[in-house]
């Protein structure tokens, strides 16, 4: 019986198999990467705001604390956000005649809060709890970048899964004095490690990664 097919159709074959192969690999780490990239999880992106509120410069520049704006953040779940009035505490004298400041000193008149838009803004099927954390020795800066340096504000980090449990599943490197927790510009000690294994002891840390701990 002569040959059906061409000798060139095994070669063919292997090529088609061994290209779908990389295709479908090329495919899934395509995905991956899309679903990590700042396309995706909007990390690094600045997010435009009704008055260009500068960290950088009440921050860094003034040294105001993160507690003075964010009331809440040691006893809720929610960091809080100010009401119009703490602006205005200052802003009633400084900058009072400001176009840009408008906005703040209308909402102070009519009393209707000023619509800011959200920068970390978590699943609503992700719990998280502010005082837990700050309350334990995580950082604000851990989590929200040194926001000291932002002249606009951004997400720091890309808020997924995976990024939380970096932190879950070894909390030793990253835990910091509660001293510290509030300071906008600290940097790790070069002996992290056995200083947060020794911090991790003496606040009774646990290292939860069971789904219930924010899926609730």
């Amino acid at each position: 019986m002569p040959q059906i097919f061409h000798h060139s159709t095994n070669t063919l074959s292997r090529v088609s198999i061994f290209g779908a192969v990389f295709v479908v690999a090329g495919g899934l780490g395509l995905t991956l990467a899309i679903a990590r990239s700042p396309y995706t999880t909007q990390a690094g992106v600045v997010r435009e705001q009704p008055v260009p509120f500068s960290h950088q410069h009440h921050v860094g520049g003034m040294g105001i604390d993160c507690r003075y704006c964010h009331t809440s953040v040691e006893t809720s779940a929610y960091a809080g956000m100010p009401p119009t009035k703490t602006c205005m505490n200052c802003h009633s004298q400084v900058w009072s005649d400001s176009p840009t400041l408008e906005p703040v000193r209308e909402s102070f008149r009519t009393g209707k809060s000023v619509e800011w838009t959200r920068v970390n803004d978590l699943p609503e099927f992700a719990y998280f709890n502010h005082s837990a954390h700050v309350n334990k020795g995580v950082g604000c800066s851990t989590c929200h970048g040194q926001v000291s340096r932002m002249p606009l504000m951004w997400q720091q980090a890309s808020l997924q899964m995976e990024w939380c449990l970096e932190c879950h599943r070894a909390p030793e490197r990253f835990v910091r004095e509660k001293k510290e927790v509030f300071n906008a510009d600290y940097a790790p000690p070069p002996d992290q490690i056995a200083k947060g294994k020794k911090l991790v002891k003496e606040y009774d840390i646990h290292a939860r990664t069971s789904c219930s701990t924010c899926h609730r």
